[in-house]
């Protein structure tokens, strides 16, 4: 993995899934309740011993919240990018293997969906069926399905002229075992880098959507809503709006660093770029030399 990605991204990388796998675990081990109020204790600073990162309005510490938030971010976000992934990735490979009819109707669906901004399609569907987590994982599931199906569509117009999948067709292989087998493991390092790169478009989204009061809802914590109460209490307490604002912008370029990490390392040809950075190998030179050989 080191010698097949940047080093940068590899270590970014590891730092990531190393805070993802904190986050996951610290609420297992402390068993803090992030809703626990203690007024007299409220807007505490930075560095307030038993609240590292202060506390808010309410007297509630803010580095249980921001732990809680950001669990609930990926939770909530990794769900909706998971339903956006298979249902893009299907459509695409139907649309770009069969072609016809199913490539005329799937992609301009997929165009349709594309062609509403995606706040305004999340605060439509908010208005319908109200906030929550569950609206939260559905727009978020549908938003994001044309960029994993016009990925796909344009891998598997390339893939379906490869040599190996020519070889599949005239040795007998059926039409599922060609999108299962061949065109599924040819889009595989695509869609997952596609997916870590959703994913961070999926937590801004939520973020907004929360900073509205329109996305995860309350005293559940997360980043948009702790932005929220941090911008009304800005004078107070500057950090409770600092403090998360830095944690979202870090979190969105962190995972756009994992995605560029696992293109690098899954993609095939990946080595001959390496290659190619790297330059061409010098050849060692010879001197001709006349004259008779002994």
């Amino acid at each position: 993995m080191w010698r097949r990605s940047n080093p940068g991204l590899f270590v970014t990388s590891c730092f990531v899934f190393a805070l993802l796998v904190f986050i996951f675990v610290y609420p297992l081990v402390a068993q803090q309740d992030p809703l626990v109020q203690d007024i007299a204790n409220a807007f505490a600073p930075v560095g307030t011993s038993g609240h590292i990162l202060g506390t808010d309005n309410l007297g509630r510490d803010t580095f249980v919240r921001l732990i809680y938030g950001l669990r609930t971010e990926i939770i909530v976000c990794g769900a909706g990018t998971l339903i956006s992934a298979v249902i893009g990735t299907l459509l695409g490979i139907l649309a770009a293997y069969f072609q016809g009819a199913t490539d005329l109707v799937v992609m301009r669906v997929v165009e349709i969906i594309l062609a509403f901004p995606n706040l305004v399609f999340a605060m439509l569907i908010v208005s319908l069926y109200g906030a929550g987590n569950s609206t939260v994982v559905a727009i978020c599931g549908v938003v994001f399905i044309p960029g994993f199906a016009r990925l796909v569509y344009g891998e598997v117009l390339s893939l379906r002229r490869a040599l190996y999948v020519e070889s599949a067709e005239l040795f007998g292989g059926s039409r599922w075992q060609l999108i299962s087998g061949p065109l599924l493991r040819g889009v595989g390092p695509l869609v997952l880098a596609q997916g870590f790169l959703t994913l961070a478009f999926a937590v801004g989204l939520e973020s907004g959507l929360s900073f509205l009061g329109l996305g995860i809802v309350p005293p559940s914590p997360s980043l948009g809503l702790m932005i929220s109460t941090g911008q009304q209490y800005f004078m107070q307490a500057p950090a409770q709006l600092l403090i998360p604002s830095a944690v979202l912008v870090l979190l969105l370029v962190a995972f756009g660093y994992v995605a560029d990490w696992v293109r690098d390392l899954l993609d095939p040809r990946g080595a001959e770029k390496s290659k190619r950075k790297a330059g061409p190998r010098q050849v060692p030179s010879f001197q001709v030399t006349q004259g008779v050989s002994a």
